[in-house]
């Protein structure tokens, strides 16, 4: 179906964000399979990568550290939007919280979870916090990819108004009928998929891991930002502006100067074992 805005059609958007549904609220969603696609990407990297011999993780331990990454990325998420952009809700009706569900996930908010979960895998398997963070990072661009086509699905998170000839009309967007930029296509090739092949191709083509632990985690941190701050230009704002931004763009640049300080600490840390100045 096509909405005609000033002489031209675009998309209405209409797809369905139930993969099976059962009743009115409950389903098989694809915001749930986005999750469950990413778990399984991030399984099989991980798997790999012991095979290679570039993780510590042998086949015993993956399935807890991947569910405890799965656990803190969920719960920051989660945790994390009702803090950003939702407070009202969080404070009105704590439990729902648990409705993951719906969607409603920060992805910064999620950053956080996931930090936490690499703080305590470094410690309750006793390898270096840096190693656990670099191989870390390889792993969530994938479920970032997902998560970013399965908000298309839903259509939330739109885009800002535009007459491109791929713009689409979300049916939720207010007002209605205005064609919209498709901002989480945008988003899932930008954070997502290129973040992926980025991030992969330095594990794999570089020692940057071993030479300068901590060094990828923070390439990581700034080219997520980056990325996220050029997808926010095209995305509408969801909340209140912080000193002008986007929500988006606000924590971005707060990650950005998180992912300098991190490389310089790894730059920092390669100058000292090398015994010059």
């Amino acid at each position: 179906m096509t909405v005609t805005y000033q002489g031209s059609d675009y998309w209405l958007h209409d797809l369905d964000p139930f993969i099976i549904q059962f009743s009115e609220d409950w389903g098989i969603r694809w915001y749930g399979f986005a999750y469950v696609m990413g778990f399984l990407a991030a399984s099989w990297l991980l798997s790999l990568y012991f095979k290679k011999g570039n993780s510590p993780f042998d086949k015993e331990q993956q399935f807890n550290v991947l569910l405890i990454l799965v656990g803190g990325v969920m719960l920051g998420g989660r945790l994390g939007y009702l803090l950003l952009y939702d407070l009202d809700t969080l404070l009105k009706t704590p439990w729902k919280i648990i409705e993951v569900w719906k969607g409603g996930m920060a992805s910064h908010g999620g950053l956080v979870g996931l930090a936490l979960a690499v703080m305590y895998l470094s410690f309750h398997y006793k390898q270096p916090f840096w190693l656990v963070a670099d191989i870390v990072v390889t792993l969530g661009p994938a479920g970032v990819f997902f998560g970013r086509i399965s908000n298309f699905i839903n259509g939330e998170l739109w885009g800002t108004f535009s007459t491109v000839r791929w713009a689409v009309v979300f049916p939720d967007a207010s007002p209605y009928g205005l064609p919209r930029h498709p901002s989480q296509l945008y988003e899932a090739a930008l954070e997502g998929l290129l973040v992926l092949l980025y991030i992969q191709w330095r594990f794999w083509a570089s020692k940057v891991t071993t030479q300068r632990p901590g060094h990828l985690c923070g390439e990581f941190f700034v080219l997520y930002a980056v990325l996220r701050i050029l997808g926010e230009q095209f995305r509408e704002p969801d909340a209140g502006l912080i000193l002008g931004m986007s929500r988006g763009v606000f924590y971005s640049v707060i990650m950005l100067m998180i992912g300098i300080a991190f490389i310089l600490r790894a730059r920092a840390g390669k100058t000292e074992a090398n015994g010059t100045a």
